[in-house]
């Protein structure tokens, strides 16, 4: 459709609601079937989402609460600019934080649009910035068949660097160095841009970056916080690339942009330039990954830093009930600097918020998994449920209750596909088919399976490597050649070297599919693990057969328009490999319905029917640091609020009057949290009984006589003249046959009749 003019553009928009409305083809001023072609764009919007998809071209920011619809909003704003606006396909360029964020919204545009948009710019920012360095590797320093690194890959190398350095691991992390260093790369800093000071941290780890920066350029290794960086490096190294980019790519689209550190928003405002269309979606009320990296500021002051910039708001959530989003509202108000937006729903009110007070961990868990088993027992399915947490080590006392009733359960973000071990020793082998230079993957699997080539040899390898400045692959045919390598050494590294060149030379022209099959059998990779005892041994087996599945369904992406009429292309392979790495790290689901554990950040733009926030208490939720750094906690009643809007119709509090972690009691007082919260939107579920009552009544009635007389109380301390020191859990019963549940110190939970135990209360 021809292109409409932006200042008859709103006028269209008005045209085309209405004929969807019905009235007359005539009143629009163009043919009924050019209207046709946009008005299925702007079906199913509600007011404020058509706004945002059919804002003027130039800079706007779509401030999108919970649940509001902005995935079809970006996915509706990148149809309305090809159809309406009549920008091209490859003109747009759209920035998702997940691969399969960018995956979804490709194929929800080519169902809209009923068009292939292969070559559309959906990714991202790691994914883009890896594209454009592969179209531009010559540009950008590096060479053709550059290695992106994974974290695991990382890792590796800079223990190596330290031992090179001889940097003594336990008074100095190699983990802590990766850290440094990626940290660093985010802020857009160089090795050689660090200040010298006298400080033993900054130097110590400035010197690692320093050497790993140099055997990362010798390697042609390159990894995630390089990505941007080093692509970011090369808009500004090369203005007359820069200018090509930002003419062709002049529609700017960035979701979660609460979540852009500095390099990616630095790394957007030179693409951008002065003349680009920037439409940034994100909701300030959800940024909660302070901790690594992501600049809440980006969106307070991208009004400041673009021009012009039209704000709209997405209010309208179709996810929760009124109830929720009405105690979510009321808790995030109390943050300075918002942005502002007030989230409702065309829905009902919905049930009350549910609130319990557990005497310990083990009460809440055993609480949360009795409502579970009633979300199951009354047509639910355990899918349904998600508990979340502030800390991973929460779960294991859920866990166990869980499966002691029987309920299937999952840990949301568990291990990955392309993190476990099997699978990275098989990508391993296929990278060294690729390139024998790849050192990362040499020093994997030199020895896996095992071949007698022990880490005396590997460390004379590296000298080798070292002194002359080559990859470990050449080291050791040199060091062969040079007699550097005892007999036996010589012969078990020589058969190794053998080994994926054979690999190489019988995997030429097959399929991906064929050449996985053939590497994970030939390398002895499938009776190496398979040895491995019990079910740990065939679940490694068939992860490794399910790789074969995952090259077999691989199509490939990597075919780029560089021009019009020309495009830049990689083997099969490689696309896989670099695929495999930028994929490693997201979450790969289980099967059968199961209840989900995760953490809050995981929980992140996810929903469930039935959610239970846990933990609810001062020092663990907010966490403790949170008062020790500025604005920790206002990072953590957004964690709060995104917790609360992950529920669509029931959200239970929890918390636990005594709670043990990392082997110590607790004793916390609940949260603020909930003290924030509306009480008239709470039912507090009364202990042992079950019985719901608005929240703010007195919580133990006088019918229960351990609270009656005064003398003891739930998480009263106490003392016994056997078991010694302990402190009331739970009570049951009344007058002589009344019995108390104490936990001793020394002996651990006993029952005790209440008229016999001579308990002494301690404070």
């Amino acid at each position: 459709m021809v292109g409409i003019e932006n200042n008859e553009r709103r006028g269209v928009v008005r045209r085309v609601t209405t004929f969807f409305d019905g009235a007359t083809a005539e009143m629009l001023g163009h043919t009924k079937s050019a209207i046709m072609d946009v008005s299925h764009i702007l079906d199913h919007l509600n007011e404020p989402q058509r706004e945002a998809v059919t804002a003027p071209l130039g800079n706007a920011l779509v401030l999108a609460g919970a649940g509001s619809g902005k995935t079809r909003v970006l996915v509706h704003r990148i149809a309305w600019l090809i159809e309406a606006e009549g920008v091209s396909p490859f003109g747009v360029l759209a920035v998702t934080f997940t691969n399969k964020a960018a995956a979804e919204m490709r194929q929800r545009i080519e169902a809209l649009l009923d068009i292939p948009i292969r070559g559309l710019w959906v990714g991202t920012f790691h994914g883009i910035s890896h594209r454009l360095l592969r179209m531009h590797w010559q540009e950008a320093k590096l060479p053709q068949n550059f290695q992106v690194l994974d974290a695991d890959d990382q890792l590796r190398l800079v223990k190596r660097v330290m031992r090179s350095l001889d940097i003594d691991e336990h008074r100095w992390p190699a983990r802590q160095a990766t850290w440094f260093i990626n940290g660093h790369k985010d802020e857009g800093r160089r090795a050689n841009s660090l200040p010298d000071d006298n400080d033993l941290f900054q130097m110590t780890h400035k010197r690692i970056y320093e050497n790993y920066e140099e055997l990362c350029n010798q390697g042609g290794l390159v990894d995630f916080a390089e990505l941007l960086l080093r692509s970011h490096e090369l808009w500004l190294d090369k203005p007359e690339l820069l200018a090509h980019y930002q003419h062709r790519l002049g529609h700017l689209l960035v979701d979660e942009f609460q979540d852009t550190n500095t390099i990616q928003y630095a790394w957007l405002r030179v693409l951008a330039g002065s003349n680009g269309c920037v439409m940034a979606v994100g909701d300030d009320d959800q940024s909660i990954y302070g901790w690594r990296g992501a600049r809440i500021e980006n969106i307070q002051r991208y009004s400041d830093d673009f021009k012009d910039v039209a704000t709209i708001r997405l209010e309208q959530n179709y996810r929760s009930t009124g109830n929720i989003l009405r105690a979510a509202n009321s808790l995030i108000r109390r943050n300075a600097g918002r942005l502002g937006k007030e989230l409702w729903t065309a829905g009902g009110d919905g049930e009350p918020i549910r609130l319990y007070a557990a005497y310990n961990d083990l009460d809440e868990a055993r609480f949360i998994t009795e409502r579970a088993q009633g979300v199951i027992d009354t047509g639910g399915s355990p899918d349904d449920v998600a508990v979340l947490y502030r800390s991973n080590a929460q779960s294991r006392v859920i866990e166990e209750a869980l499966m002691l009733a029987g309920i299937p359960y999952r840990i949301h973000g568990g291990f990955r596909f392309f993190e476990r071990a099997e699978i990275k020793n098989a990508l391993s082998y296929m990278r060294l088919i690729h390139d024998r230079h790849a050192d990362p993957a040499f020093e994997r699997v030199v020895n896996t399976p095992t071949r007698g080539i022990g880490e005396k040899t590997v460390e004379v390898i590296r000298h080798e490597a070292r002194e002359r400045s080559v990859s470990l692959w050449q080291a050791c045919k040199d060091a062969i050649v040079d007699g550097r390598l005892s007999g036996r050494a010589a012969g078990s590294v020589g058969a190794f070297l053998k080994l994926v060149d054979d690999l190489a030379e019988a995997c030429d022209e097959l399929e991906l599919h064929e050449l996985t099959e053939i590497v994970i059998r030939d390398s002895g990779l499938l009776e190496f693990h398979g040895r491995e005892p019990g079910e740990r041994g065939l679940a490694r087996k068939e992860n490794l057969q399910e790789l074969v599945n995952a090259t077999r369904q691989f199509t490939g992406e990597l075919v780029f328009p560089l021009q019009d009429d020309d495009a830049a292309e990689v083997s099969m392979l490689q696309e896989f490999l670099d695929q495999a790495a930028l994929d490693a790290g997201e979450a790969q689901a289980g099967s059968g319905p199961a209840v989900q554990l995760m953490t809050l950040h995981s929980a992140k733009g996810l929903e469930f029917p039935t959610v239970f926030l846990s933990g609810l208490e001062e020092g663990l939720f907010p966490h403790r640091m949170s008062t020790e750094e500025h604005g920790r906690l206002e990072e953590e009643r957004r964690l709060c609020y995104v917790g609360m809007t992950r529920a669509m119709q029931q959200l239970y509090l929890t918390f636990a009057e005594t709670r043990r972690l990392h082997g110590s009691d607790s004793y916390n007082r609940r949260s603020r949290f909930v003290d924030e919260l509306p009480h008239e939107l709470i039912h507090e579920v009364r202990m042992k009984t079950g019985v719901e009552v608005p929240f703010g009544i007195p919580r133990r009635p006088k019918s229960e006589p351990l609270q009656e007389d005064g003398a003891l109380r739930i998480g009263q301390r106490v003392h016994h003249a056997k078991f010694g020191e302990g402190f009331v859990l739970h009570c049951e019963g009344a007058g002589e046959r009344a019995r108390v549940q104490v936990n001793f110190s020394g002996v651990g939970e006993k029952w005790l009749m209440l008229g016999y135990a001579n308990l002494k209360p301690m404070d």
